[in-house]
């Protein structure tokens, strides 16, 4: 087992004492960076950038190369799993991502099934070969989408402003919904529980659209299944616990009932302020978050100034772990973002003194 050199993010994540406040970026490898782009175009698309082990690898330490980062995030996308689930996943350019065959019709809903994660094999090579390629210089984060997020995209067939199939199935048709979550729940368990086996070393489930949902529903169609997904995974692995961050966009009105499903930390978009999260939530979690991605179109000056903001908001002790509030821009200039790193390990000392 590879020695970890820097553990600051994990000991953030369980609210242990740190000399510093970490920082990782959602989406750190990716278009802002000259070199992920030309690694792309190597691998032709997307998709065969995901499933190319060596390029994945490639891509993920590319950031790490560049910035100071406390944590290095697996490259893969949330969409593998209703893929895999023969859905048949493409990207149409400019447009984002589609299903050939999205869950329309009772009959599909009812033949879904959870796929034999051999079917999901490129994602597991890619994390232990990360993992190799790392070789403990920061920890590597797995992830996966939240069942509900996985369902609009699985339902509506692609991406959407209203998720109005989505909706209608929820309102008018609730038994299906849940059938298609229950299912996908279960095999977002079992990836994530895979991801571990093979070298993540903390887990986080992105939930981009759970705060599109009524507070009722938020808990009914969302959050219940992502505590079912938390009490099932792997807490520890190779003698160390294996953290699991929860990532609601726009689930800054559930922040209470988020901390109470059993996760270590929660993250946090930039709608939130992070010093009345904290006071929320207490003791129970860590937070993550949660910085404007747009703050970086600024001067080094106003990124500097933003983020003392909120280490001041945070204020002083352990259990904050700096990131954007969701993925960083591929507009934002690579610069801005070595200031932000460089910022938060220099500003946020202060906090962490005794």
């Amino acid at each position: 087992m590879d020695t970890l050199q820097n553990d600051t993010y994990l000991r953030a994540l369980l609210r242990q004492p740190t000399d510093y406040t970490p920082v990782w970026m959602m989406r750190q490898a990716g278009r802002y960076l000259p070199e992920y782009r030309a690694s792309r175009a190597r691998a032709g698309s997307f998709l065969d950038l995901c499933k190319n082990t060596e390029l994945a690898t490639e891509v993920t330490l590319q950031p790490l190369d560049r910035f100071d980062l406390d944590a290095a995030i697996l490259f893969s996308d949330i969409l593998t799993v209703p893929d895999a689930m023969g859905l048949g996943l493409y990207f149409a350019e400019g447009e984002g991502p589609k299903f050939e065959k999205p869950l329309q019709h009772e009959t599909d809903i009812a033949a879904l099934a959870v796929p034999d994660m051999d079917k999901l094999r490129y994602v597991f090579d890619a994390v232990a070969s990360i993992r190799r390629a790392l070789n403990g210089r920061v920890p590597l984060i797995g992830f996966s989408g939240s069942p509900f997020t996985l369902a609009c995209y699985m339902v509506e067939g692609s991406g959407s402003k209203e998720w109005r199939t989505l909706k209608t199935m929820m309102y008018a048709r609730p038994e299906l919904l849940h059938r298609i979550l229950d299912i996908t729940a279960q095999a977002v368990a079992d990836y994530l529980n895979t991801q571990i086996e093979h070298g993540a070393q903390a887990v986080q489930i992105f939930d981009t659209w759970g705060g599109t949902l009524s507070p009722a529903a938020f808990e009914e169609f969302s959050l219940a299944y992502m505590r079912r997904i938390v009490g099932s995974l792997k807490r520890e692995h190779q003698g160390r616990r294996v953290p699991v961050v929860l990532f609601t966009k726009g689930g800054g009105l559930w922040l209470e009932q988020m901390a109470d499903a059993g996760a270590d930390a929660l993250g946090l978009d930039w709608t939130c302020d992070i010093g009345s999260a904290r006071s929320r939530v207490g003791s129970r979690v860590a937070l993550q978050g949660n910085l404007d991605p747009a703050a970086l179109y600024g001067s080094p000056e106003s990124i500097r100034a933003e983020t003392a903001r909120i280490l001041e908001s945070y204020g002083k002790g352990s259990g904050h772990v700096f990131n954007l509030g969701h993925g960083i821009s591929q507009f934002a200039d690579p610069e801005h973002a070595e200031v932000l790193v460089d910022a938060v390990h220099e500003l946020s000392r202060p906090y962490h003194q005794p």
